[in-house]
């Protein structure tokens, strides 16, 4: 069964006032899964009931389906070999995209279970590492492409990079990726706020240097998806933003060293939620979106809270 992690372990504290309450007191951290090597690029897939997650150097793709009245939860593999996949998202049609550091591509599976490559370079040179993805209610797919999957066989096999790290975007209906940053040394996770007129990218930076610069930037983005006015964001401490989610409130709710960081959209650090691992990534899932289901090193885990996923 699921178990619910010790509460001196995973406090909750406050620092807005606007944060309190929306983590409920009845609700405990639930650690839902363990044993792996690496988690990551959670998505939520409603019609299936069911969250996707990846067990990155494992290379799979990985199934948690709860328990219906209370019954045990279970997980089991959905794909293998995943060819290293990290992030994950839907497209406007509900299909399956993901971001494959092994084929160096984003992928798309399709209705038949078939997967195709929707992306695999720019102007002819191979992209690096595609790490994380999030699709525009326009259904212009974008995903960042830093050099972490490049940088060691652990998540997807050393190789040389032939471009620069970037932030692209396929437009709806094109094979193209435009490159719309190519400023930051390592972009990782990426969100758009609930009216989708700000972008979020997070840098993680070199990680081959004793102390990388790692923030948050937000984007003012134009209608036709243009960005402008690029500026920071939020710094996390301990560790860093690696991916991230946002609420029904434009809540930016983060990974870091010790847990999840909730931001309000000036900046404003509502509050921490504390994890026993460090946290990659979150997602938004449940039949209402108010269930927020974290990839913490090792182990999924869950929290029901008092707020809902912004609606995609």
């Amino acid at each position: 069964m699921p178990h619910f992690v010790d509460a001196d372990a995973t406090d909750v504290e406050v620092h807005d006032d606007r944060f309190i309450g929306a983590v409920l007191g009845n609700a405990w951290l639930e650690r839902l899964a363990t044993g792996f090597r690496w988690v990551e690029g959670p998505v939520w897939m409603g019609d299936w009931d069911c969250l996707l997650f990846q067990d990155l150097p494992a290379n799979r793709t990985m199934r948690w389906t709860d328990g219906l009245f209370g019954a045990e939860g279970h997980a089991e593999i959905f794909r293998a070999p995943s060819h290293y996949a990290n992030g994950q998202a839907r497209d406007r049609e509900g299909r399956l995209l993901a971001c494959s550091q092994g084929l160096r591509a984003v992928t798309r599976t399709e209705r038949d279970g078939s997967v195709t490559t929707i992306a695999d370079n720019h102007d002819g040179l191979r992209l690096n590492a595609p790490n994380d993805i999030v699709v525009r209610r326009d259904g212009a797919i974008w995903f960042t492409d830093p050099l972490y999957g490049l940088l060691s066989d652990y998540e997807g096999g050393r190789r040389p990079s032939e471009q620069r790290p970037a932030v692209y975007r396929i437009p709806p209906g094109s094979d193209r990726p435009e490159r719309m940053v190519d400023d930051l040394v390592g972009p990782n996770g990426l969100a758009f706020s609930p009216d989708e007129r700000r972008f979020y990218v997070s840098e993680t930076g070199d990680e081959s240097q004793p102390d990388p610069d790692r923030f948050i930037r937000v984007y003012d983005v134009a209608a036709d998806g243009a960005l402008s006015n690029g500026r920071e964001f939020a710094r996390i401490a301990p560790g860093c933003c690696d991916g991230m989610a946002i609420d029904e409130n434009g809540w930016l709710w983060s990974s870091a060293g010790d847990g999840v960081h909730v931001f309000a959209p000036d900046g404003t650090l509502l509050g921490k939620v504390f994890v026993p691992e460090r946290v990659s990534n979150l997602a938004f899932g449940g039949r209402l979106l108010n269930r927020l289901f974290i990839t913490g090193a090792t182990s999924l885990y869950a929290l029901s809270v008092n707020v809902r996923g912004a609606a995609g």
